[in-house]
């Protein structure tokens, strides 16, 4: 597996596309193998995407570009600006909220970094806020969509490493929240310094707050829905997906009468583009994981970790300096696809709850978009607002230390994750 390991690496430095590097390099691990026959090969990359529970992804992807064109995003955009209008930096702080408010619709940080720069961009210029820094807010606080359901990443490891998606989704309500909580206190004390100033004097009334609340409530329902509807048996994760799609059409065209045949298309040729980039790293992740597996790498690694600490808050810092590398290199649904099989048996066998993990883990991870050289969400904010990509990632570093704090926490309190989903779903 090493070969498979050093070629697949070289690709990537080569600047291969990242699925043609898995299915390439994984390939290379049956012609290596003569034991193994080459009809497993095509097998695997079918089977990858033969799991009732990845159905989601799609799904998911779906509902989210149709809230994204149908005016649920406009309403939560008016809710967050309500919400913090007088505070230091307040279109930062309204990207906080909002990438809160839209962990429940796009489930994408990615997604939501690009929609926020769109949208808030143009008027953070206007305002004064230098490029570099508006490009770092609005990408960085997208991370919390890793955590608010129903983020993609929690589905591809809760499929991976057959953990409860539904308790998944009940555990990222505390740890969203509490990073959105603190990365608010970052922004204003880095607006603050800065000499942003709020953009009114006062907290907008009761009544104002309220009307924007009420405005926006339909995307507010949505992410109560999905963990009831899972909790008490309505639909499972993946039927949740198709409910997602159904509802986002219904809020579009009866609501908000905002969906037109032509914003549907253009919404369905966006996910078939969106849905194609993931499953092609799905289907193709399974050649190389099938050789993981094959050479008994979890084991050894598994073995190698516990001989070094058997603490579960040390192992759990170990693992965290290793997605934060892996994160700089590598997209995050392929560490997600590749490492969650290795790692997952490691923490178990040292009693760290899986839940507990795969939030702790989709969090360091997800964070990779915005950590050079090969950060999605870097180029394309940086893109977006027209600043150097080396730029965006110096006025990143606050925020992302930010971050790094509700890991620790999440890492050394397991009931802040816990919490909720032992509450909804029982211990």
């Amino acid at each position: 597996m090493g070969i498979v390991v050093i070629v697949f690496l070289l690709f990537l430095a080569l600047g291969m596309p990242v699925a043609f590097a898995i299915g390439i390099s994984g390939s290379i691990f049956f012609f290596i193998n003569p034991d193994i026959h080459l009809s497993i090969l095509v097998q695997k990359v079918v089977s990858s995407s033969q799991s009732f529970t990845l159905l989601a992804i799609p799904l998911f992807v779906f509902a989210g570009n149709l809230m994204n064109n149908t005016g649920i995003t406009t309403r939560l955009v008016k809710l967050a600006n309500a919400l913090t209008g007088h505070m230091y930096g307040n279109l930062g702080q309204v990207s906080c909220v909002l990438s809160t408010l839209m962990g429940g619709v796009s489930g994408s940080a990615n997604a939501d970094a690009a929609m926020e720069c769109r949208v808030l961009g143009p008027e953070m210029t206007k305002r004064g806020y230098p490029r570099g820094y508006s490009a770092a807010v609005n990408g960085v606080t997208s991370l919390i969509t890793a955590t608010i359901p129903p983020s993609m990443g929690l589905i591809i490891y809760g499929s991976v490493g057959e953990v409860s998606i539904g308790r998944l989704f009940a555990g990222g309500f505390v740890p969203g929240f509490l990073m959105m909580a603190v990365l608010m206190l970052m922004i204003r004390f880095t607006a603050k310094n800065r000499g942003i100033l709020p953009e009114r004097r006062k907290a907008a009334s009761l009544k104002e707050v309220g009307r924007a609340a009420i405005d926006g409530v339909w995307a507010l329902l949505f992410p109560v829905i999905l963990i009831v509807g899972i909790r008490f048996g309505v639909f499972t994760p993946s039927e949740s997906g198709a409910f997602a799609c159904v509802y986002a059409i219904f809020v579009g065209t009866v609501i908000y009468h905002e969906l037109s045949w032509a914003v549907f298309f253009r919404t369905l040729k966006d996910t078939a583009n969106d849905i194609g980039i993931i499953m092609i790293l799905v289907s193709l992740s399974g050649i190389f994981g099938y050789g993981i597996v094959y050479d008994r790498v979890p084991q050894a690694m598994a073995s190698f970790l516990i001989e070094i600490t058997t603490n579960k808050i040390l192992m759990q810092f170990i693992i965290i300096v290793l997605l934060v590398c892996c994160g700089m290199f590598i997209e995050t649904t392929v560490i997600a696809l590749l490492l969650t099989p290795i790692l997952l048996p490691v923490v178990k066998a040292i009693g760290v709850d899986p839940v507990q993990f795969g939030l702790v883990m989709m969090t360091v991870t997800t964070m990779g978009i915005m950590t050079p050289p090969v950060g999605i969400a870097l180029y394309t904010t940086s893109t977006i607002m027209g600043c150097k990509p080396e730029e965006t990632a110096k006025q990143s570093v606050p925020f992302i230390i930010a971050v790094l704090v509700v890991v620790v926490i999440c890492v050394c309190f397991r009931d802040v994750v816990l919490f909720i989903p032992d509450l909804i779903f029982g211990k």
